[in-house]
């Protein structure tokens, strides 16, 4: 009966706390300060490019990561002491799998990033072509404005951004390196520089700096190009690797069937 009472009244908590039938966040907003110390160096940054153009509630995403962990650790415990296993050891553990639970937000944003940038890095040579083009009829500033309407969403706003800059007479470096950090991949600052001297260069040499843009272009796509065959690789491989665990499994799973049957 005991366990019972317990198990249901974990539920109800849970239930309460997660619905907000009673303000557990004014508690929740008393611990935060001791939570702080656990922040980590870069998650307000991810949490912008996360939710970039969206208006969101940084602390109340923060206090929501310290619910999750705080409901967890409260559960374990329930349940540790419904089923009589409550010890130090139990207790270690609860606390353990309750910082995973306030970890994994971040480390899931953390891998959002990678992925952001892994599709950055292969989209950016391919629109540096399309640049190229536009740059050998066009000046550097106009080149950048009219590759916006064919640019892959990802740059977009970017380069919006440094149009628009250089269209308020910011006629110095600032502003490509300002893509070149909002689009921290292989070779951006590099390109951004080269760009920028190009647009400096006089009609004589333009020709020349061109072709060295274009070569450099060339390298990036051809680096791209090894990129993507290396990840269908590695992607058959991980398949490869999961069908010969299953298979084994299943076998070792048939065999111990087996021997049970016959036992």
């Amino acid at each position: 009966m005991t366990i019972i009472f317990l198990l249901v009244t974990a539920i109800l908590v849970f239930i309460f706390i997660y619905n907000k039938i009673f303000e557990g966040n004014i508690f929740i907003k008393e611990i935060s300060p001791f939570f702080r110390k656990l922040i980590e160096d870069d998650y307000e940054f991810l949490l912008k490019l996360r939710y970039e153009g969206e208006e969101v509630d940084l602390q109340e995403i923060f206090e929501k990561r310290i619910r999750n962990s705080v409901i967890t650790f409260i559960l374990l415990i329930f349940l540790a002491i419904a089923l009589g296993k409550m010890a130090f050891i139990i207790f270690v553990i609860a606390i353990v799998i309750a910082f995973l639970v306030f970890k994994y937000p971040y480390y899931h944003l953390k891998s959002m990033y990678r992925r952001y940038l892994h599709t950055i890095d292969m989209l950016l040579p391919y629109y540096l072509k399309g640049l190229e083009i536009l740059v050998q009829h066009y000046t550097v500033p106009v080149a950048l404005s009219k590759s916006i309407e064919t640019a892959p969403n990802v740059f977009k706003n970017g380069l919006l951004k440094l149009v628009a800059k250089i269209d308020a007479g910011d006629s110095t470096i600032q502003p490509y390196i300002d893509f070149a950090n909002e689009y921290p991949v292989r070779d951006s600052m590099r390109m951004m520089r080269l760009l920028y001297r190009l647009s400096l260069g006089s009609q004589e040499n333009k020709q020349e700096q061109v072709m060295g843009f274009s070569r450099m272009v060339s390298a990036l796509q051809n680096k791209a190009r090894e990129i993507k065959y290396q990840d269908r690789l590695d992607k058959m491989e991980k398949k490869t690797m999961i069908m010969l665990f299953a298979t084994g499994g299943g076998v070792m799973l048939l065999l111990f069937m087996s021997m049970t049957l016959m036992i």
